[in-house]
């Protein structure tokens, strides 16, 4: 018996005259108050679909068939790259062996019931198809055939295809661009990041053609926001999530640097901050959050940053380097903000009102260790206090004032004290919101309002890992998830959401993972050792475990995940059982349900 393994691959462009519906490559424009505002990017021709090629095609022989045992994985050599064979239930598959959303070797994933985890960040990829079912990321795997002969498994694959890695899903087009009224669009998104931008792509991955239309009060086309605290120094055309060809070419149409100042959902009417207004059918509301401001005196000046564009972040490397940098907030953002500019600076400073950073969401003694590390880096602490004053010299900024009264040095200070949802501009919309401003939606991501739906880090939603309790969830995963749902549900699919919430933070080379929702959580069970930053902690409310958090644990985070998402619960008793099933015998079948 041989395995043969064959790539298979939807045809991803047409050729360049079929490329724009409207028989050019020209960007539409409409005019408002005298200014002419672009639609639409220069266009430019996609490379045509490379498979048909016999040149391009190769084949080899990987391994014997009984070289693996049902529910294992195998990365296999081709010569000129890679795939990824998996067994599971007596039938092989092979996709790519990369994760496209930020590289990660899935053969050191996750594989259950029919899908691989990825091990760094929780994307899911169904091993039948390739295509992405769980996020980050908006690609999915190629697939390749598998054909079975003489006991000995050939992969047959198209060179090109193992090089890329990645799989664009097969996408309408918009049928008559040219025939539309310029303020009038079917469906109509708010908001430009990653929430927006899946629920753009699912419409046409769904056949979807008609008229799209994202606007954002960004410059820039979508780009992949969490780089912003954690590679402060990337330029927005690296940091890109598409390039501009790929909007043209899907007929997804983007308006930069415009702001929605209200919305009429009696009339179905978007009022832009400039006077345009834009009927739509349908309404996606995905405008993230606002960062919180100081609110003490001198908050205002020069050199002071919350870091919001990638020019913000790369004035603050810029202004940083060689000189004194004081933070202010030890979040998630601060903290990463914090290792970045370590090295780079001459001092760094973070100030906190808590006793340990991320002691809400990690706990005090993941907290501790953190912290341990930071300090082992060259960070001092300043915690338990707040930002009283920032004083000048010759307008710029000189010193941070301390309530404690501690008087520190500083030519950078940058904010990262949270923020709040970014929908002051729908209070008279009759949508509801809640008391914090959140959008309420249910689990097909719809308002109150029909054909108004919500998704990112502006609503709060019912999450089914606990109980369908109201929760908002901030996370750059969970807002891809929202889009896809709200897109399905605007073409009526009835899809409520079901994922497990999946987050990432990268400090000195390092990264803690973490899923579940662990909001709420009444003690925590540590395995490994927090000293040397090789740990896995468990969080726990009543008897259940709500979440997991790890460092230099892979991929004990994406094993716990997929035992969430298959709706198991995980006692407190049991955590030393799961953490010795999977890092002392390897054995996964706890995932499954099928061992004790």
């Amino acid at each position: 018996v041989e395995v043969k393994i064959e790539v298979v691959i939807p045809e991803k462009e047409r050729s360049k005259e079929e490329m724009s519906p409207n028989g050019k490559a020209s960007p539409l424009i409409y005019k408002v108050n005298g200014t002419a505002r672009h639609y639409h990017l220069e266009e430019h021709p996609i490379a045509s679909n490379p498979y048909h090629n016999p040149k391009d095609v190769v084949e080899a022989s990987v391994c014997h068939v009984k070289d693996l045992e049902n529910g294992q994985m195998r990365e296999v050599d081709l010569g000129c790259g890679k795939a990824l064979l998996i067994k599971e239930s007596g039938e092989f598959h092979a996709v790519g062996h990369k994760c496209p959303h930020y590289g990660a070797p899935l053969v050191k994933g996750v594989l259950s019931k029919g899908r691989v985890r990825c091990p760094w960040h929780g994307a899911c990829f169904n091993i039948g198809t390739g295509d992405i079912e769980d996020f980050p990321g908006l690609d999915s795997l190629p697939r390749f055939q598998v054909k079975i002969e003489k006991e000995k498994v050939y992969i047959r694959a198209s060179k090109q295809a193992l090089q890329i890695q990645r799989r664009t899903k097969m996408m309408a087009k918009c049928i008559s661009l040219s025939n539309y009224n310029l303020s009038s669009t079917n469906v109509l998104i708010i908001g430009a990041g990653a929430a927006g931008l899946v629920c753009a792509e699912t419409l046409r991955q769904e056949g979807f053609s008609d008229r799209i239309v994202m606007c954002t009060m960004d410059r820039h086309l979508p780009y992949d926001r969490p780089k912003l605290s954690k590679s402060m120094d990337s330029h927005p055309e690296q940091i890109a999530l598409r390039p501009k060809e790929f909007f043209c070419t899907y007929d997804i149409e983007v308006l930069t640097e415009m702001q929605v100042a209200a919305v009429d959902v009696k009339s179905k009417i978007a009022v832009f901050k400039d006077g345009f207004k834009m009927e739509y059918n349908k309404l996606l509301i995905a405008t993230g959050n606002t960062p919180k401001t100081l609110s003490c005196k001198g908050k205002e000046m020069e050199n002071v940053f919350n870091i919001r564009t990638p020019e913000d972040a790369n004035r603050v490397v810029k202004l940083a380097t060689s000189k004194n940098v004081v933070i202010v907030g030890a979040s998630f953002l601060g903290m990463e903000v914090a290792a970045y500019l370590a090295e780079r600076a001459h001092s760094v400073s973070l100030v906190e009102l808590e006793h340990v950073p991320f002691k809400k969401f990690f706990g005090d003694r993941v907290g501790r260790a953190v912290m341990k590390m930071f300090e082992n880096n060259r960070v001092k602490f300043y915690m338990q206090t707040e930002v009283s004053e920032l004083r000048e010299q010759e307008g710029k900024l000189k010193e941070v004032v301390l309530k404690s009264g501690k008087v520190l040095r500083a030519d950078v200070c940058v904010v990262g004290v949270g923020a709040v949802p970014a929908t002051g501009f729908l209070k008279q919309s009759g949508i509801n919101i809640d008391s914090k401003g959140f959008i309420v939606v249910n689990k097909m991501m719809q308002t109150n309002i029909p054909g108004v739906f919500a998704a990112g880090d502006a609503v709060t939603f019912p999450l089914a890992l606990r109980n369908n309790k109201k929760v908002n969830v901030p996370h750059w995963q969970m807002a891809h998830m929202h889009g896809r749902i709200a897109a399905l549900n605007m073409l009526a699919h009835g899809t409520e959401i079901s994922t497990v919430p999946y987050l990432w933070t990268a400090m000195f080379g390092k990264s803690i993972r973490y899923a579940g929702h662990g909001e709420g959580f009444d003690d925590v069970v540590i395995q490994g050792d927090l000293d040397e930053l090789k740990f896995v902690a468990f969080y726990t409310k009543s008897d259940e475990v709500v979440a997991v958090a790890s460092m230099n644990y892979d991929p004990i985070v994406s094993k716990v995940a997929e035992v969430l998402a298959a709706g198991r619960t995980i006692r407190k008793r049991d955590v030393d059982l799961v953490f010795f099933l999977s890092f002392r015998t390897g054995d996964m079948s706890w995932l499954t349900g099928k061992g004790s």
